[in-house]
């Protein structure tokens, strides 16, 4: 049972990014997914939501009309699409898998500099 992120790197502000989250070892389709993210020195914060049929999502407002949160049950994997990205979005992205089980992935950084 695990969940594992990818995607994450440095880029520009104002650039873009696309986390993947995969998933296994459990009923991935009957799961909200979310991502979540952590800065140094602050505490953590809820991103973006996703139901398990993917039919609503929601967000924080820090970053509405900017991310977009997606999934692919065929894939087993959660997508965090990042757009026009702010110095600000700096930190450790996780997604969390909420089900029978709270799942967690280790996490990827994501460092917005120029």
């Amino acid at each position: 049972v695990q969940l594992v992120e990818s995607g994450g790197g440095l880029v520009q502000p104002g650039g873009s990014l696309r986390l993947s989250c995969a998933a296994s070892g459990f009923t991935f389709s009957s799961y909200t997914m979310s991502w979540h993210r952590q800065a140094p020195g602050k505490e953590r914060e809820l991103v973006a939501v996703i139901t398990s049929d993917g039919g609503s999502t929601n967000y924080a407002d820090s970053v509405k009309g900017r991310f977009t949160i997606s999934r692919d049950n065929a894939k087993n994997t959660v997508y965090l699409q990042m757009n026009s990205l702010k110095r600000e979005d700096t930190a450790v992205y996780r997604c969390n898998g909420r089900g029978y089980y709270s799942l967690w992935g280790q996490g990827t950084q994501v460092t917005v500099s120029s």
